[in-house]
C-alpha cells in the first residue's frame, strides 16, 4: 500500500501552508513554513527552496524530514515522515518545477526536495476527543478568524 492515497493527495492539493522540521548537524531543530508542499507521487512529496538555507543545510547533513500539513479550521491533517533529496537541473526537477509555474508559483525557485515518505500519521486536534463534530470546530475557527 502506498502511504500517499488519493485522500491524502486531494488534501494537499487544497491545503497551503505546511511546517517541514529538519535537524542541524549540532542537533538543533529547525521548523519551517512552506507553501509548496505536494504529492508527487504514490511515495513522494515534493516543496519547492524559495528562501530555505537552514533547511538545505540541514538536509545536506541529515536526509531525515517531518511534514506537518494541518486544515486550520478543521484541525486535522497528516504527518508526514521520510527522507529529503535535494534536486536541481534533473528532469524531475523540469517537471515539478512545470507544476508549480502552472499552478501559479511565480517566486524564484532554487531547488527542489523530493522527499521520499516512509510513513503518513493522521493528526487531529484534542477537540475531537471531548466529542466535537467536525461542523462545530470549523465554526468555532471561522468566526475566530473572521474577528481578527
Amino acid at each position: 500500500m502506498s502511504p500517499i492515497t488519493p485522500k491524502i493527495k486531494a488534501f494537499l492539493d487544497i491545503q497551503k501552508l505546511g511546517f517541514v522540521a529538519t535537524v542541524s548537524s549540532t542537533g538543533k531543530p529547525n521548523i519551517s513554513p512552506k507553501g509548496t508542499i505536494i504529492a508527487w507521487s504514490k511515495n513522494s512529496l515534493a516543496f519547492a527552496n524559495i528562501r530555505s538555507p537552514d533547511t538545505m543545510t540541514n538536509l545536506q547533513n541529515n536526509p531525515f524530514v517531518e511534514i506537518n500539513v494541518i486544515d486550520p479550521l478543521s484541525r486535522k491533517g497528516y504527518l508526514f515522515m521520510g527522507t529529503g533529496k535535494i534536486i536541481k537541473d534533473t528532469t524531475v526537477y523540469d517537471d515539478i518545477l512545470r507544476h508549480y509555474r502552472n499552478n501559479g508559483i511565480e517566486s524564484s525557485i532554487n531547488s527542489i526536495v523530493l522527499v521520499d515518505v516512509s510513513s503518513v500519521s493522521e493528526v487531529t486536534s484534542p477537540l475531537y476527543d471531548l466529542g466535537k463534530s467536525e461542523d462545530e470546530i470549523k465554526l468555532k475557527w471561522k468566526n475566530y478568524f473572521n474577528t481578527l
